[in-house]
Formats: structure tokens, C-alpha cells, sequence
């Protein structure tokens, strides 16, 4: 999805890349998909204070590299990132309301193991990992700006792209 967006106003969306402690998966590129590094590193950023945001999900740190999120923010980008709940809750507490929170919703249980086992990127272990959690990240949705369910890819990035449109004029 994210991918789709930016493809519709590249001089003005861009992609946080994130940092995480999670081995690459196949057909991933490092600084596209993720800046890989190990824990020791990882901790080494949160020590120097260069996340504004991380969270330990699925066995794996993942971390948000302060500096850049804040260098495309007063170049005046629309900065799109890929969060769990509990990092996307810290964004907004960080920058209150010039964050817009958006919570996709898989339309079904069953729908959402489809996706996963379609993108054949985890095990059948990791898979159940990341389902056990789902109850605890859905009770957190009210917590966002909206909710959008996640059926259609298109209609999905259309609601996305005008949300984002009519949180720009309201500035």
C-alpha cells in the first residue's frame, strides 16, 4: 500500500525507512525495506537518544532513525511510515496532532492468515506469534485518527491518499 502511494506524488510523499534487528528477508534491500543492524546496535541508538520511536514486537526491535523523520518533516514531506500500534500511539504523542494516525483493518481473521501465508516471508510459529497479538493491537484502533477497513488495495490507497489531503488543508 505504501508502495502505491508513493507512486501517486513522489516530490511530496516519502517512506520512513525503519530500523530493525529482524534478519532480511529474501528479496529485501537494505535502506529500502529496513536498515538491518544488530541488537547491540539497536541499543546503541536508543542510547544515543536517535529513535523517536521503538518497540520490541514479534522477538525483533524495531526502531523509527529520529533524524531523518525530522529533516522531510520541515522540508514540508508528507512522511509515511509502517508501525506497529504501540509506536504509531508514540508518534502521536510526540507530534500531537500535525500525526495522523490511520489503523488498517484486516475485513477477517481468516483473511488476514490468507495475506500472511501469501506473502510467504514467516513460518507457520511466526505466523501464530503475530496472530496472538492481533487481539491486543485491535483493542488499541479507537485509539487512532481513523480506521479504515483494509479489503480493496486501491480503494484502501484512496481513502488513505484523501485523508491525508483533508489533514493538509485543516493545518
Amino acid at each position: 500500500m505504501i508502495k502505491k502511494i508513493l507512486e501517486t506524488d513522489p516530490n511530496n510523499f516519502i517512506y520512513s525507512v525503519s530500523m530493525t534487528t529482524r534478519p532480511k528477508r529474501a528479496g529485501e534491500t537494505e535502506g529500502k525495506d529496513y536498515f538491518f543492524v544488530t541488537l547491540a546496535t539497536f541499543q546503541e541508538h536508543i542510547r544515543s537518544n536517535d529513535l523517536i520511536e521503538y518497540e520490541k514486537v514479534h522477538d525483533w526491535y524495531y526502531g523509527t532513525p529520529k533524524n531523518a523523520l525530522s529533516a522531510w518533516i520541515k522540508q514540508g514531506k508528507v512522511v509515511l511510515l509502517d508501525l506497529d500500534v504501540y509506536g504509531g500511539l508514540h508518534l502521536k504523542q510526540e507530534y500531537g496532532n500535525r500525526c495522523l494516525l490511520i489503523f488498517l483493518k484486516p475485513p477477517s481473521l481468516e483473511e488476514l492468515i490468507s495475506r500472511l501465508r501469501r506473502r510467504s516471508t514467516e513460518s507457520d510459529t511466526q505466523i501464530k506469534r503475530r496472530l496472538e497479538r492481533l487481539p491486543q493491537e485491535m483493542a488499541l484502533a479507537d485509539k487512532f485518527d481513523a480506521i479504515i477497513l483494509n479489503e480493496n488495495l486501491d480503494q484502501t490507497v484512496a481513502q488513505v491518499i484523501g485523508l491525508i489531503a483533508e489533514k493538509r488543508k485543516l493545518k
